[in-house]
């Protein structure tokens, strides 16, 4: 198994990948053209040409960042392939210089696991909120759960 960066040519797959969680309502659904722009933030595992799963880091600020559209193959869950695809995403973001991570979740324990701290979901960017939250169908009666992750309590 390997982590690579994503190039355009996997956002078919990508998009395969993800359908069902966005047909849940668990990840927003992003666009062919989104997901292009975004391309450099994603990061996928593969097993040769196998898609197993993905992440993106995006940059909201000069010390924020947000792990976003996590997802792993029913098949792969449980092997450790997400915490991986997080621990690259948290060294990516330790090397760009940001000092938090956000995630927004329904899953909490799994992100506990790995050292992210539960907060105040009004501590939340205003521009998180509008960009991103107002897609989703649950908006404004939202029960993900919002975490944080400090890269300079970690590192020190």
């Amino acid at each position: 198994m390997r982590l690579q960066k994503a190039v355009l040519s996997d956002i078919p797959l990508m998009q395969t990948m993800v359908r069902e969680e966005v047909e849940k309502g668990v990840i927003l659904p992003r666009s062919d053209d989104e997901v292009a722009t975004n391309i450099r933030s994603y990061v996928l595992l593969k097993e040769k040409e196998r898609l197993l799963g993905y992440a993106a880091l995006h940059i909201h600020s000069p010390i924020l960042a947000e792990i976003r559209s996590l997802v792993v193959s029913p098949e792969a869950r449980g092997l450790g392939m997400g915490k991986a695809l997080v621990d690259f995403t948290l060294r990516e973001a330790d090397e760009l210089g940001v000092s938090q991570v956000l995630v927004l979740t329904y899953l909490p324990d799994f992100f506990r696991k790995l050292g992210f701290e539960e907060i105040e979901k009004e501590s939340v960017p205003d521009h998180k909120i509008w960009a991103d939250c107002i897609k989703c169908r649950h908006f404004p009666n939202c029960n993900e759960v919002s975490l944080i992750y400090d890269i300079g309590k970690v590192n020190r």
